[in-house]
């Protein structure tokens, strides 16, 4: 059905008064079907004054009156009958859309999620959804399983490791160990075996989450430059396998200051350079990444243990 429009784009009205058409069809059907201002508002729940005001305006629009009135009643013009079935497949049409928003507002928004998130972070970015007027169902997966996921369109938007310079949210990587190393810095260098060392050599232990090529290439190249082992930088299998190695040898674990602190371990930053997890969202409708930064922004980064704001000026990842 076409909904025609006044001048200057204003709906329908006389003279540029903008006018409700769907409530001004509402109270002509309810009139109609009463006979009467009167009950007919009652009905539609509006006032009398309201109605005959809607009325009015539909009238003067179509240039016709939709009503003879009387004292006690009001009986539809010959016009008025005419026009009466398309008004109701209005109302119709109104109440489908006003039924389908809902419904939409309501289905839950499959999003992929780190597995390294905790369940307190997932829970608080669940129930800010629902603030927000949003339901999730997350899907935790590792950073190649939430790709093939969103490929798939089997969610509706996924979070994915990116360089830290194409990030909305990035996350400080630093090295973990079981016991406090009384410095401000770790370098690997100093991991590096002498001629007089025994015992095993300390490797360092990166969890699936840090398993991406922005993250372990470069690290590689730093083992190989400082001169460590190659067995040296070993991958575990999931978060807590490379916890418990930390906790009962000499290793350190690649993570975040928070799963640090999760794990009662003492985090410092890497001395010869930067590592950080970078995170951007990826979705399957173009203005869904855009829809979520400003509603979840901060409960995101608040799941990611990130420090500070997200960077509200970067791409979302096609």
């Amino acid at each position: 059905m076409l909904i025609r429009h006044g001048a200057e784009g204003m709906p329908w009205g006389g003279e540029g008064r903008a006018v409700d058409l769907v409530g001004a069809c509402r109270a002509f059907v309810s009139v109609s079907e009463y006979g009467s201002f009167t009950v007919g508002a009652a009905a539609a729940r509006m006032s009398q004054s309201v109605a005959s005001r809607r009325v009015a305006a539909l009238e003067e629009r179509f240039g016709e009156r939709l009503f003879e009135r009387t004292a006690r009643q009001a009986v539809l013009t010959p016009f008025g009958r005419d026009m009466l079935p398309v008004a109701r497949q209005l109302l119709l049409t109104a109440d489908v859309l006003e039924h389908e928003a809902a419904a939409a507002k309501r289905k839950p928004w499959r999003l992929a999620v780190p597995d390294v998130c905790s369940g307190a972070g997932l829970a608080r970015l669940v129930a800010g959804a629902r603030r927000q007027g949003m339901t999730l169902d997350l899907r935790v997966a590792a950073p190649a399983r939430r790709t093939e996921l969103i490929r798939s369109q089997q969610v509706r938007a996924a979070l994915l490791a990116v360089a830290p310079d194409q990030a909305t949210w990035s996350v400080p990587l630093g090295l973990a160990a079981a016991e406090d190393p009384g410095v401000k810095r770790l370098y690997l260098d100093t991991l590096r075996r002498g001629r007089t060392t025994t015992g095993p050599a300390r490797r360092i232990w990166i969890q699936p989450e840090d398993d991406v090529a922005h993250i372990r290439d470069p690290l590689t190249r730093l083992r190989d430059a400082v001169g460590l082992q190659p067995a040296q930088l070993a991958e575990a299998a999931d978060l807590t396998a490379a916890a418990a190695e930390v906790l009962c040898t000499g290793d350190l674990l690649l993570c975040s200051p928070a799963q640090a602190r999760a794990f009662a371990l003492s985090w410092r930053p890497i001395g010869e350079a930067s590592f950080a997890r970078g995170y951007a969202l990826s979705a399957t409708a173009p203005g869904d990444p855009q829809l979520i930064r400003t509603r979840l922004g901060e409960a995101i980064a608040d799941c990611l243990g990130v420090s500070g704001p997200p960077h509200p000026g970067n791409a979302e990842v096609a």
